[in-house]
């Protein structure tokens, strides 16, 4: 199929990409890398009237890290991060989960911000932000406000931005000492989404533990310094709390058998890498 009509604006200047959110409204959609939104225009499951590049702002080319933040501008593609030199000593749970975005190809397109704007709840991006309680930067002509990934992705492909707001940034929490990072995920294929996904951080007195792959948008649950079958029994809940389906991929109790070995495990690894 071929996408519906539509214009397109190539922003100059921040301002201009706010004002045609404001002129536009919902008809007006942010294209970055457009390695999720061109399928759906050429689908048409996405028609809107006009395409708003911010590609050739550089303001938002930039990777970051000042106060123990790393901040990543909506231009940002996910290779330039990956292949980022400061990015293991930074933050490893990002640089273990990177590599699984995708594939090169469309890595080298795609974008970081993207990623979270799509709001997919297999995608790693989401769910390391929410793993590390990132935050996600928003702008409109109105005004720029900072909201927690926790509360950005409110459920399958649905997120907390208003109409005339773009992703600006987002921003990741750098290692804490003491700390342990670990992600894993199962897959069809390297590359594909995640059938389910874990990212857990980890230190002597607290344990998160985040799920992507089986609601409908990443969760997290504290685990505290649970071990043995105290941990077992806490994670058998969380596989249950987190109502997984049956479809084309899996059986809703694969996903959750899936949760139970593969959180384990991902705690362990966390637990047992700390910086």
């Amino acid at each position: 199929m071929k996408p519906a009509r539509f214009d397109y604006l190539r922003a100059t200047t921040l301002a201009e990409a706010h004002a045609a959110l404001v002129e536009d409204g919902n008809d007006a959609r942010i294209v970055a890398g457009g390695q999720t939104l061109m399928p759906m225009l050429s689908m048409r499951l996405a028609r809107p009237k006009v395409l708003v590049d911010i590609m050739h702002l550089p303001e938002l080319r930039k990777i970051t890290s000042s106060n123990n933040t790393i901040r990543v501008g909506a231009a940002v593609r996910q290779a330039e991060l990956l292949s980022w030199p400061e990015l293991a000593k930074e933050q490893p749970l990002l640089a273990a989960a990177l590599p699984w975005v995708g594939h090169p190809q469309t890595r080298s397109r795609g974008t970081v911000c993207g990623s979270a704007a799509h709001a997919d709840p297999s995608a790693e991006i989401p769910l390391s932000l929410i793993a590390l309680g990132g935050t996600v930067e928003l702008s409109s002509r109105r005004k720029r406000r900072s909201v927690a990934a926790e509360d950005f992705f409110t459920g399958m492909m649905s997120t907390a931005r208003d109409h005339d707001e773009m992703i600006e940034a987002v921003t990741f929490p750098t290692a804490k000492r003491g700390y342990g990072y670990a992600f894993s995920e199962f897959g069809r294929r390297h590359g594909d989404f995640a059938i389910v996904a874990c990212a857990a951080v980890a230190s002597d007195k607290e344990t998160r533990l985040a799920i992507g792959g089986v609601a409908d948008r990443p969760s997290t649950r504290e685990f505290g310094t649970l071990e043995g079958s105290a941990l077992d029994d806490a994670l058998n809940d969380f596989a249950f709390d987190l109502d997984a389906r049956d479809d084309l991929h899996a059986t809703a109790r694969y996903r959750r058998e899936l949760v139970r070995r593969m959180g384990r495990a991902t705690i362990e690894g966390a637990r047992q890498c700390r910086v």
